[in-house]
């Protein structure tokens, strides 16, 4: 059993949309990712997402039936985005979030950019 330290963890890296694993559980993956700007749209056909806000905040922006959506997560809440539900997180201001979603997971999901990490680093 490992205690982990979220401040110290997002310490120590300073890249951003880059995710960094810092557990796993039950085939899940627990990562941190410092964000800022836009990222880009995508989404995950077999997958749902969880996004918790440890510090800042952000807005995701999602299209739902056709139609262009925004909802903003403040530090200390969480958003689920649905698997097959086009998304993309956009962020003013650096914020930390702890992000929990299967082994496995495409940080771009169906589309390959230049922010894909195929392999995140482990903290």
């Amino acid at each position: 059993m490992q205690v982990i330290n979220l401040a110290a963890q997002f310490a120590r890296f300073s890249d951003h949309w880059s995710p960094r694993i810092a557990g796993e559980l039950n085939g899940q993956h627990v990562k941190l990712v410092k964000a800022l700007g836009e990222f880009d749209w995508h989404h995950h056909s077999d997958e749902d997402e969880l996004f918790l806000v440890v510090k800042g905040s952000f807005r995701m922006d999602y299209r739902e039936n056709g139609e262009e959506k925004a909802k903003t997560v403040e530090e200390g809440e969480f958003v689920i985005v649905p698997r097959g539900i086009e998304h993309r997180p956009v962020a003013a201001e650096e914020v930390h979030i702890l992000l929990f979603e299967p082994a496995g997971t495409l940080n771009t999901g169906n589309v390959r950019t230049s922010k894909t990490k195929e392999n995140p680093e482990r903290l």
